[in-house]
């Protein structure tokens, strides 16, 4: 199995509309494999194919030790709403209130092209919505709730609690450009 690598934001293709998936092969179904491997080792709860590099409408989706991998999935109910706190593993360490529904229901293929229909609340209905959102170019700094975007620091505080610095879309995306750029110098 092949490494995948999370790419960061500004990466263009986490801007861009991902392709449909026309045929599922086996290249494909073993990929869905290395990105489930990689959310994994990147301790995500869901992976969008952009988020390593690659245009296609693919995701992968693992709450309470259940792995859903769906190829070309669309959101075909939404009930409720729930604001709560998101991150991304390619806009590491920063995080914010995202407002999404509560329940949804998803249909798309699964690893065998067989077309299934999920359906699922909470966290998992958030991980779907957000993943989704990937595959159009959405992230979720364009849903936040700006004065709630805030850095984990690393630090502790007397408690052993994380802390956190607020930060504003603009200075959060100038870091994530700068970053960019010193990797590519």
């Amino acid at each position: 199995m092949r490494e995948l690598q999370i790419v960061k934001y500004p990466d263009p293709v986490l801007l861009k509309k991902a392709a449909r998936v026309e045929r599922v092969t086996t290249e494909i179904s073993a990929f869905m494999d290395e990105m489930l491997n990689t959310m994994r080792d990147g301790n995500g709860v869901g992976l969008a194919a952009p988020q390593v590099g690659v245009s296609l409408r693919i995701i992968v989706v693992e709450v309470d030790e259940k792995a859903h991998a769906l190829i070309n999935p669309q959101i075909i109910a939404a009930e409720g709403s729930e604001t709560a706190v998101e991150g991304c593993l390619s806009l590491p360490r920063l995080y914010g209130d995202v407002t999404r529904a509560l329940r949804v229901t998803v249909t798309g293929l699964n690893s065998r092209g067989k077309k299934i229909n999920l359906s699922g609340e909470g966290l998992w209905a958030r991980a779907m919505q957000h993943e989704i959102d990937h595959l159009d170019g959405v992230l979720f700094i364009d849903r936040v709730i700006p004065e709630s975007l805030h850095w984990l620091t690393g630090d502790a505080d007397e408690e052993g609690n994380v802390t956190s610095k607020p930060t504003s879309l603009e200075e959060a995306k100038m870091f994530f450009e700068r970053q960019a750029m010193a990797l590519r110098a």
